[in-house]
């Protein structure tokens, strides 16, 4: 395909995508209680979208490694509700 045809199928799409993500920011910003970006996965999902603004080639594997767990060994359970969509770790005292 070529760019314009990209653009053409997938601009509208990216569009709401993008908007869902300031409407979501927003959301936090009013919140009651203020502590929305305090939430470690609300950090590497800010931390992750850094990575939009780049020109380098490589970014959708550069935000998944963001949002992933870096830890190799294998733990017994869960510290908490399980999956959360992004590495809390540090939250519960682990380093990066």
């Amino acid at each position: 395909m070529t760019g314009a045809e990209i653009v053409d199928r997938d601009f509208l799409d990216a569009r709401a995508r993008l908007l869902d993500l300031a409407a979501f920011l927003d959301r936090l910003d009013r919140a009651a209680d203020g502590a929305g970006r305090d939430d470690p996965r609300v950090r590497a999902l800010l931390d992750a979208m850094r990575q939009l603004g780049s020109t380098e080639p490589g970014r959708v594997a550069r935000i998944q490694v963001a949002l992933s767990d870096p830890t190799t060994e294998p733990i017994d359970r869960l510290p908490d509700r399980g999956a959360a969509g992004a590495w809390t770790g540090a939250a519960h005292g682990a380093d990066r």
